[in-house]
């Protein structure tokens, strides 16, 4: 029982959807954090949930390690082979298999992009609602339970898969949950494999909910003094029940590497990105309304817009940050880290934060989805400094530590992977324990994703 003769079975099966050609190992091996390349042995390409039976039966007989891969845009480490073996490449199963407009549903195969399953939805009316930034896959999304921008109103992955279709360490293939909108028939299989990062069962299925395209959209932004005084502003909106779409907070030094990156003359002060969905009076009447709050909370500038160029144009800031921060820092590399409280312990978290990464020294502006108590901190080292990663990880350390005490998790949306795999016993006690033996009765062998979220595997 060994990865070579796993590669060998599966060559005789597939010989055309197998690769171990370097270049290609090398394109899933790589990530976009600090984690240092980590080669599969092969690579193969599914195109059906049977092939991926038969793949993943063939790795139970001979304990071969398999990780599944969609866009590879986990920031985790969460789809890199740690002990190599298969790599099971999920894109070429890209198809959405039926759309349910009168019942606001669709069934998507893994390898569905977010913006693709969108732009299929557009002539109908509907939307896919979950926007975690980047196109990632829907299979992916489901696995690392990503959530992004929109999840103050629409919620993450979590609430929005209804069913699935998975393959078990076996092979075997089950579904879970079906396309009602609410169950009491036993476990709920489905919110199990939603974010168990592929260490569970491989998706090849999924059944999604959608929304109607509101009638209009307001975007507005607002500078103030604090981060406090935009924590505030959000929390007395969310009590007074507005139906936000969105609420991203940007910290002072993202707004001025924005100003330097788009020429641009914001104030370089913390700042509210809103959106708001609905009718074209409940918009004007919600922006009207957070307008005060954010007075009251000495907000300046609060510009809000219906018209599609100017609502691009006010979150241009928010929607490019990224890119603004990086090109502040030509050949340093970003390690990106969320974190999530509740909302009232937020500002704080981000102020101690923030005064570990000046004391640093290293740069580590400050974003995220303030709406529902999750920030996200880009910390900026020069490429292959040792010292630098070091540093960020301390850093990382402190503010997982810090926001435990606070009652919240270690990730809001980027999942364990490798790298918040520490923290687990901390914020799961003795419920970690009951993980494991989940994980070892589904996967006895411990050949799906190794070294995720379970230490012991």
């Amino acid at each position: 029982m060994t990865i070579e003769n796993a590669i060998h079975r599966i060559n005789q099966l597939l010989p055309n959807s197998i690769s171990i050609q370097g270049t290609i190992r090398k394109q899933h091996g790589t990530n976009e954090t600090y984690f240092p390349e980590m080669l599969p042995d092969a690579v193969v390409f599914a195109k059906s949930a049977q092939e991926v039976s038969k793949v993943i039966r063939i790795c139970h007989e001979e304990e071969c390690p398999l990780v599944a891969w969609g866009t590879g845009t986990s920031l985790e480490g969460n789809a890199l082979a740690k002990r190599g073996g298969i790599c099971l490449d999920m894109m070429q199963m890209d198809k959405v298999l039926k759309i349910n407009p009168e019942d606001m549903d669709v069934i998507v195969q893994p390898g569905v992009t977010r913006e693709q399953l969108n732009n299929e939805l557009r002539s109908l009316g509907l939307f896919f609602p979950v926007d975690p930034g980047a196109n990632a896959s829907l299979g992916g999304m489901a696995a690392t339970r990503a959530s992004g921008t929109t999840a103050v109103r629409y919620g993450t992955m979590r609430e929005n898969v209804l069913g699935l279709e998975v393959v078990l360490a076996n092979g075997k293939i089950i579904r879970t949950g079906s396309r009602s909108r609410k169950s009491s028939a036993g476990y709920d299989l489905t919110k199990l494999m939603v974010g168990s990062e592929g260490t569970l069962g491989i998706m090849t299925e999924l059944t999604l909910k959608l929304q109607g395209r509101p009638e209009a959209i307001a975007a507005a932004i607002c500078a103030f003094p604090t981060v406090d005084d935009a924590v505030q502003t959000v929390i007395q909106t969310i009590q007074l029940a507005i139906p936000m779409a969105r609420m991203e907070l940007v910290d002072a030094e993202t707004i001025q590497a924005c100003n330097k990156y788009f020429q641009e003359n914001m104030s370089e002060l913390p700042h509210l990105f809103l959106e708001f969905h609905g009718s074209e009076t409940s918009v004007r009447e919600q922006s009207e309304i957070v307008a005060e709050i954010a007075a009251s909370l000495s907000g300046s500038n609060f510009k809000w817009s219906t018209k599609s160029e100017e609502r691009t144009k006010l979150w241009k800031a928010r929607h490019h940050a990224f890119y603004a921060v990086k090109a502040q820092y030509p050949g340093y590399k970003a390690i990106a880290t969320d974190a999530c409280v509740p909302i009232s312990k937020l500002a704080g978290l981000i102020d101690e934060t923030t005064k570990d990464i000046r004391k640093s020294g290293i740069p580590g502006p400050i974003w995220g989805h303030v709406g529902d108590g999750n920030f996200h901190a880009t910390l900026l080292i020069r490429d292959n400094s040792e010292e630098d990663k070091k540093i960020a990880q301390d850093i990382i350390h402190k503010m997982c530590k810090r926001c435990l005490q606070l009652e919240g998790t270690v990730t809001g949306e980027h999942g364990i992977g490798m790298g918040k795999l520490r923290y687990m016993q901390d914020e799961h006690g003795d419920g970690w324990e009951v993980m494991k033996d989940i994980k070892r009765t589904l996967d006895p062998n411990q050949i799906l994703n190794p070294g995720k979220v379970i230490q012991s595997n």
